[in-house]
């Protein structure tokens, strides 16, 4: 077996670590200056602009192509659930009606059927 001193991996996770420890020393120093925030701070402002600006030019260029955007399309499903939840609403009160009406009642509309009196002829009758 090699020698710790002489193993290949071993130099080579020595190496990689004093890396990471000058790096992350270097980046402690650069972040704790103002001028690290100021110029992340711009960053993120630019960031966001063209954000907006390429919100706005994908939202012309779907209304030159006829198309919904997203803000449409949202506003579309919402009101798809609305309308939705109102014919759901319509179907329970319509079950309900239907199920009342087929109650037996003794009220003012409900009409009585007369007694089924007449029965089928058995075989061996004559029709």
């Amino acid at each position: 077996m090699a020698d710790k001193g002489n193993d290949p991996a071993v130099i080579w996770q020595t190496m990689i670590g004093e890396m990471e420890k000058g790096f992350n020393a270097f980046a402690n120093k650069a972040m704790a200056s103002p001028e690290f925030s100021k110029a992340m701070n711009q960053a993120g402002g630019i960031a966001a602009g063209a954000q907006r600006q390429m919100s706005e030019l994908m939202e012309k260029y779907l209304l030159a192509m006829n198309l919904p955007s997203r803000a449409q399309l949202v506003g579309m499903a919402e009101r798809l659930q609305s309308i939705e939840g109102q014919l759901n609403e319509i179907k329970a009160l319509l079950q309900q009606v239907h199920h009342n009406s087929l109650a037996p009642d003794d009220s003012y509309g409900a009409t009585a059927r007369p007694p089924r009196t007449k029965r089928p002829p058995s075989e061996g009758e004559p029709k």
